[in-house]
């Protein structure tokens, strides 16, 4: 429709530019006539002057003519003043001839006339009146006898005459020429006004019926429109549907393998816990084996809950300064004793590397994940190439992967030589694996993804089956001042006796009674609340609180909160924060607040000694 209504527009559209070619050739063609016209007015009034110069030059030389005889005549100089003005003023008169004239005009042969007479007239003059002063009046009288001078007037007088009568015909021609052009241009005028009438009558009348038509084609194109919206509201309605059925499947696969992995966790801490249970009851101690078991399980599943805050990027992170060079070969021995000898290890480093910023320990973690990875993806043989570089992400890499800003890099790769990945393998999932049941979770590379998205970096994976894999790891280029070193802290040590007073602040009783007991156990006096008022209200009446332990959510007053009202009662209050989820209390932006000391939940009896000494000391 739209396309019939376009074809319509263009044809209806010829009339009306033959209609404007027109008026437009009318108005130009008036143009040229008006040129014409005002061409011809310059040309009669240059016609003129010259005619008045010319009549100037001829009266002239009659009044030098008469200055003369009348000299002759009487003897008296005053009647040379005319002459005199003459010879003055003709010079300058006869260039301006010349200009008018120029050489190869219709009128240059008379000028040239005029010229050569008026020369001889102004010798005779100049020599009768030469002869005169000398006392040759006789002479001189005869030279004007002779009628010479007269020959000459009567020539100037001939060519001005003939330069009139050519100029005369010319004028004539012009004005002939000039009523022609100005019945054109009444003529052209008049068919221009004609033209421009007859095009707006075209006009209105074909912008009326395109009105109608563009009307009938908005009326069809907001039927199509309507039927348009309603199938893409339909579509969206589908797709949301879709997609919330996927964020359904994609929950269930996570919440599918946290509980099967919690319960496998849950089994061996139950199972160890009854046994020790029943060999207490019957007086048998041999259950270190069975406390043992709890304990590893245990542990197993804090780190799974790590790993899944890495992967959901919510992990607290302590960034620094790193020189990647550095952090790869002091973790030389570390991965050697964690893959093994039949593992080949090389490094490739790069000189000149620029710094980062990022949690030291964390980059250590995911070299670690993806080396165990790659050894168990060469079936714990194979060689592992550990790189480090500066790179470049350019505007073309950064729009093929539209969550990666442009910019400068600093690149760890793991390239392994095992049996390589498919290209459709969604690696960064959680949960997925391709190993076996027992060799793990599914969520190391899961934890990698998150922590490197958490520190605004990149992450990918070059892999090909029966290849090997490469998995490069970009970090942003520190560019900003380096900072000092951290001091070595010489007051953690977990084995120095404690003596002091720590109030410990958790609103679970369960937690905050196992708490109490585990600093007990390590020899500090404990004062328990439930709460901030609480907290604030024992801190008061104890001035030997030395430390306070306290949880970060809590009802009511935070953690950080409770924090900031007891230092401003006590100023060297010591505060150690605990949390099994940190949300915005002391971490911003995925970075722990700056000289916070934290312990995540769950902890080990030796992990919670070394944190209060470190922050004690």
């Amino acid at each position: 429709m739209i396309v019939r209504l376009r074809r319509a527009l263009r044809w209806q559209a010829l009339p009306l530019l033959a209609g404007f070619a027109v008026v437009a050739l009318i108005i130009t063609a008036r143009a040229i006539l008006a040129e014409a016209q005002i061409a011809d007015r310059d040309a009669s009034r240059e016609a003129i002057e010259a005619q008045q110069t010319l009549s100037s030059l001829l009266s002239l030389a009659q009044d030098a003519e008469t200055g003369q005889r009348g000299y002759l005549l009487t003897g008296e100089k005053n009647y040379l003043l005319p002459y005199q003005h003459a010879v003055e003023a003709l010079p300058a008169l006869l260039k301006r001839v010349d200009e008018m004239f120029p050489v190869g005009s219709d009128r240059a042969q008379q000028v040239a006339g005029i010229k050569d007479a008026l020369a001889r007239k102004q010798a005779e003059l100049a020599e009768t009146i030469r002869l005169y002063d000398t006392g040759n009046t006789a002479k001189a009288l005869d030279i004007v006898r002779g009628g010479r001078g007269k020959l000459d007037m009567d020539q100037i007088r001939a060519n001005i005459d003939a330069i009139r009568r050519i100029d005369g015909a010319n004028l004539a021609a012009r004005a002939e020429r000039m009523e022609q052009i100005e019945g054109w241009l009444r003529i052209g005028s008049f068919a221009a006004l004609l033209g421009i009438f007859l095009l707006g009558i075209y006009t209105i009348r074909q912008s009326s019926r395109r009105f109608r038509e563009v009307a009938d084609a908005q009326d069809a194109l907001s039927a199509k429109n309507a039927a348009l919206l309603n199938e893409i509201y339909t579509r969206e309605k589908a797709e949301s549907q879709l997609r919330q059925v996927q964020k359904m499947e994609a929950v269930g696969q996570l919440t599918g393998g946290i509980a099967h992995d919690f319960n496998n966790m849950l089994a061996v801490i139950t199972s160890a816990m009854n046994l020790a249970q029943r060999k207490l009851a019957r007086g048998e101690h041999d259950v270190q084996s069975f406390v043992e078991a709890a304990a590893d399980a245990a542990a197993r599943a804090a780190n799974l809950t790590a790993r899944l805050l890495a992967f959901s990027r919510q992990q607290p992170l302590a960034p620094q300064i790193i020189d990647a060079n550095r952090l790869v070969t002091g973790m030389s021995n570390l991965l050697r004793r964690t893959l093994g000898h039949a593992i080949e290890i090389e490094t490739v480093l790069a000189g000149g590397l620029w710094k980062t910023h990022a949690d030291p320990s964390q980059v250590e973690n995911a070299i670690i994940n993806l080396a165990v990875n790659a050894r168990d993806a060469m079936d714990e043989e194979g060689k592992l190439t550990i790189e480090t570089a500066n790179c470049h992400l350019d505007e073309a890499y950064a729009a093929a992967h539209p969550e990666v800003k442009a910019g400068q890099y600093v690149m760890i790769a793991v390239t392994d030589t095992g049996a390589g990945m498919a290209a459709d393998i969604k690696a960064f999932e959680p949960f997925f694996t391709t190993k076996p049941a027992t060799k793990g979770t599914g969520l190391g590379l899961s934890q990698v993804f998150g922590f490197v998205k958490q520190s605004g970096g990149h992450v990918k994976i070059y892999s090909e089956p029966g290849e090997g894999t490469t998995i490069r790891i970009y970090l942003s280029r520190f560019t900003g001042p380096e900072e000092a070193a951290p001091p070595v802290k010489t007051g953690g040590r977990s084995d120095v006796p404690a003596t002091e007073t720590v109030l410990l602040v958790e609103d679970d009783a369960r937690v905050r009674a196992s708490t109490a007991a585990a600093l007990l156990e390590l020899g500090y006096t404990v004062i328990e609340a439930a709460g901030g008022d609480e907290a604030l209200e024992k801190l008061g009446q104890n001035a030997a609180i030395a430390l306070m332990l306290t949880d970060i959510v809590m009802p009511g007053m935070n953690g950080r909160q409770l924090a900031e009202q007891a230092r401003k009662q006590s100023p060297s209050l010591k505060v150690v924060f605990m949390t099994g989820f940190t949300r915005n209390a002391v971490v911003h932006n995925g970075v722990l607040d700056h000289d916070v000391h934290f312990i995540a939940k769950p902890f080990t009896l030796e992990q919670l000694a070394a944190k209060l000494r470190d922050a004690l000391a």
